[in-house]
């Protein structure tokens, strides 16, 4: 029984074996893995207790990072009629009261953290989209001072896009700051098609800077009424679909909306009048240096 017994393991070790050579060969090399908890090669195996040594402890599960540095995470969730600035504050008085050593650092992570960072950020993007549409302008027209007047409408636009998100309870996020670059571009749209056409009539057809403004304000409203209803009905399926985004969609659509309409208005009336003053301007300049 006990031969029996013994030639059965011999047998049944050495069918393992022979599978594993097999499948080791098929995996591309003698020592390659097969899944098996059970070592099928020839290697001596190094006891765990000659290179690590087990003992109990209380440690973390998981080490989170900021860079280089190990982090650990508090949440917190703003009260209700409390703002960021105002947490900010508190936190940054506890932090001072609590004396820490410098190698210990906090901020503020996520939406609420990185606020201030986007912010910035989108400044710097907003400024430079500001100054690439001024250099094109001034190549396109060969004029420093009439760009100035396109420009001029890009304030009204982000005017209203912040009345639209302050109406509607929204704060200025991430996607908000999306919709004020893409108004940068809408809204100039307008301006540029009354001081195009004002710009062309005085030059090829040699009338007064009033007169040329005055005839484009009647033969470019349409189109501009147009192509701005146009973009913003195009934004009006943001606000009003709902389901999965609805918190992304919505302020990008809003913001563009609110200041597609303000912009509107304000290129209709106030852009004539800036055409006519930066056209004194200029050619007082020009008076001067003569």
């Amino acid at each position: 029984m006990v031969t029996s017994a013994t030639a059965s393991t011999t047998t049944s070790t050495g069918a393992t074996a022979f599978r594993n050579q097999i499948a080791n060969s098929l995996a591309g090399g003698a020592n390659a893995s097969t899944g098996s908890a059970v070592a099928t090669g020839a290697e001596t195996l190094v006891p765990l207790s000659v290179v690590a040594r087990i003992t109990p402890s209380l440690d973390p599960v998981a080490v989170t990072h900021i860079g280089y540095a190990s982090s650990a995470s508090l949440a917190l969730e703003l009260a209700s009629g409390v703002s960021l600035s105002q947490a900010q504050a508190i936190i940054d008085q506890e932090w001072r009261s609590l004396h820490l050593p410098a190698s210990i650092m906090g901020e503020l992570q996520s939406d609420e953290g990185d606020l201030g960072k986007s912010t910035h950020d989108s400044e710097i993007l907003i400024m430079a989209a500001i100054l690439a549409a001024w250099i094109t302008l001034g190549m396109l027209y060969e004029s420093v001072w009439h760009p100035l007047t396109i420009l001029s409408t890009i304030p009204s636009a982000g005017i209203g896009a912040i009345m639209a998100l302050d109406l509607f309870g929204l704060p200025f996020s991430g996607m908000a700051v999306i919709a004020m670059l893409l108004l940068t571009g809408i809204s100039l749209k307008n301006a540029i098609l009354l001081v195009d056409f004002a710009i062309h009539a005085e030059r090829e057809r040699g009338m007064t800077p009033r007169d040329a403004i005055r005839e484009a304000c009647l033969l470019r409203l349409r189109p501009i009424v147009m192509t701005t209803f146009a973009a913003a009905l195009g934004a009006l399926p943001l606000v009003m679909m709902g389901g999965y985004g609805m918190e992304l969609r919505q302020p990008l659509g809003i913001a563009l909306i609110g200041g597609l309409l303000v912009s509107q208005a304000q290129t209709m009336f106030t852009t004539p009048a800036l055409y006519l003053l930066v056209g004194r301007c200029a050619q007082w300049g020009k008076d001067r240096s003569i």
